[in-house]
C-alpha cells in the first residue's frame, strides 16, 4: 500500500513538473522604479510569433486580446499614476489589449490573477488608445520593457506599442 501511494505521488509531481517544463511560453516578469518613485511590475508570457502574421493569425486587429499567453498578462503600479494622462489608482491590474494596425487600446481591468480567456468588460478600470510604431528590430517573443521614465514599451514582431506611466 506504502509503495502504491509513493509511486501515485512521483508520478504527479514528475507530471506537473513536465507539463511546466513544457510549456510553450515562457513566463517572463519585468519591474523597474521610475525616476518619479513608483515601481511598476508586469508579469506575463512571452508568446512567439513563429512565422505568423499578427493582427490576423495571432493577437488579431479589433479583438480584445490577453496581451500574451497562458495566464492574463497582469501590471501593478505601487501609487496612483496616469496612463497616457489618465488617473490610476495604485494596485494590480490584468491587461489586455485591442490591436489595431493604427491604434492599439490598452485596458486596465481590475481581474489580474485570471485564465487568459476569462476577459470581461465589465471588470475595466482605465481604457487608453495609443498609435503602435515599427520595431527597430525584430523581436521573436513578445518582450515588455519599463523605462525609468515611465514608458512602458510592448515588442513584439515588427510591433512597438509605448504608453506612458506618469
Amino acid at each position: 500500500m506504502k509503495k502504491a501511494i509513493f509511486l501515485f505521488l512521483t508520478t504527479g509531481l514528475f507530471s506537473a513538473f513536465t507539463a511546466c517544463a513544457q510549456r510553450p511560453s515562457p513566463q517572463a516578469k519585468v519591474s523597474e522604479t521610475t525616476s518619479a518613485g513608483v515601481k511598476i511590475t508586469i508579469d506575463y508570457s512571452q508568446p512567439a510569433v513563429k512565422g505568423r502574421t499578427i493582427g490576423k493569425d495571432i493577437a488579431p486587429y479589433g479583438k480584445v486580446w490577453r496581451t500574451g499567453a497562458n495566464e492574463a498578462t497582469w501590471m501593478e503600479v505601487s501609487k496612483d499614476v496616469k496612463v497616457e494622462g489618465k488617473a490610476l489608482k495604485a494596485g494590480k491590474y490584468g491587461i489586455w489589449t485591442i490591436p489595431g494596425e493604427k491604434e492599439w487600446t490598452i485596458i486596465f481591468n481590475s481581474k489580474s490573477n485570471v485564465s487568459g480567456t476569462a476577459y470581461s468588460e465589465a471588470d475595466d478600470v482605465l481604457r487608453v488608445k495609443v498609435k503602435p510604431g515599427k520595431s527597430a528590430s525584430f523581436t521573436e517573443r513578445l518582450t515588455f520593457t519599463i523605462a525609468k521614465t515611465g514608458l512602458v514599451s510592448l515588442a513584439w514582431g515588427d510591433h512597438q506599442v509605448n504608453f506612458n506611466v506618469k
